[in-house]
């Protein structure tokens, strides 16, 4: 994880604005499809996994994991209803900042102020990353990329989702990590 960001999680330890702690049981459902959700996340344990669905079939954007920050990016931006969903993997705690108390913070706090536009900019860039994975023909390169990238996903994640998440099926992922 950035340290823009474990910098930030600091910053808002220390002056204790978090508007709350939460724990998910595994398979919770943070967010679910077409609602508005304008909190940030800060995972302290466990895995989430952010999808949306598309005619039956889900789509794995990304994951977090402990030290990791969460978020429906677009509803928390937009204040609008976002497709995506933000479902716990496994038993998961995270801190809770909502957008008003958060962004307050950033007005009294020049240095959070930064730090967050620090990790806006890395987000931009992680996303442009993962475009360019996604356009690479073959699979095992894609998941040689992500997996260099993200050594964590095998440990955290099943199969099925980090197939989803390399645009793969399960059975070539599996094919993969057999050769």
């Amino acid at each position: 994880m950035s340290n823009s960001i474990q910098d930030l999680k600091q910053l808002l330890s220390e002056a204790e604005v978090w508007d709350k702690t939460m724990e998910f049981k595994r398979w919770d459902f943070i967010k679910k499809e077409n609602s508005t959700d304008t909190n940030l996340y800060f995972v302290d344990e466990g895995c989430i996994r952010v999808y949306f669905t598309e005619e039956a079939h889900e789509h794995s954007l990304y994951f977090g994991y402990e030290g990791s920050l969460i978020s429906a990016l677009d509803s928390f931006l937009s204040g609008n209803p976002s497709s995506l969903c933000i479902q716990c993997i496994n038993k998961t705690k995270v801190r809770v900042i909502s957008k008003t108390t958060f962004k307050a913070f950033l007005r009294q706090n020049s240095v959070a102020s930064n730090l967050w536009m620090e990790a806006l900019s890395e987000l931009s860039l992680w996303h442009l990353e993962r475009e360019k994975d996604l356009l690479i023909q073959s699979p095992k390169e894609r998941y040689e990329r992500i997996l260099k990238r993200q050594p964590l996903l095998l440990q955290k994640v099943p199969h099925k989702y980090i197939a989803s998440y390399l645009r793969i099926s399960p059975e070539t992922l599996s094919r993969i990590l057999n050769s």
